[in-house]
């Protein structure tokens, strides 16, 4: 069985486009087919200081479990180096983040909570993921990405890269 899985990519350290494509030939490597990516976007840092992302949505077909690609992405952010030295938010070359795992709502991991427990709350995950999947419902929320983005109130800058 397969299953789709939404994740979203950041980079705000070095080469930051070079890294997006980084993770996403590792992605395809690990986890499966690569079915949707979205435009780049440039945006705030979330959460402090002066910061600026470049971020990118995409969507892979997979076999793996959840937590399987829990796994493989962490073992693609320490390849692509990753360093988690502190708690809290810090600059990385790369994060990716599951997003949605299909429909599938998991919240008793604590590694692992899907759909992801803020996303509604940014802007800088929610612009990206409209692009590619507008109308993908949020099993907990019963919303489409759309409808999230419209009441979302993150004022927070993202900027589509050309």
């Amino acid at each position: 069985m397969s299953e789709k899985v939404f994740l979203m990519l950041g980079s705000n350290l070095g080469n930051r486009d070079l890294w997006l494509k980084k993770a996403v030939s590792e992605l395809e490597n690990e986890i499966g087919t690569l079915k949707k990516k979205s435009s780049y976007y440039q945006t705030d840092a979330w959460g402090y200081t002066d910061q600026q992302y470049l971020n990118q949505a995409v969507i892979f077909e997979t076999s793996f479990s959840a937590e399987e690609v829990l796994k493989k992405i962490s073992e693609i952010e320490k390849l692509l180096g990753r360093k988690r030295t502190q708690k809290g938010y810090q600059a990385r070359t790369i994060d990716i983040d599951i997003i949605f795992y299909g429909e599938e709502i998991i919240s008793n991991e604590p590694q692992l909570i899907v759909p992801h427990r803020l996303m509604q709350e940014r802007r800088f995950v929610l612009v990206p993921l409209t692009e590619i999947a507008p109308d993908f419902i949020h099993p907990v929320f019963k919303k489409t990405v759309r409808q999230l983005l419209e009441e979302c109130q993150d004022s927070g800058k993202v900027e589509k890269i050309a």
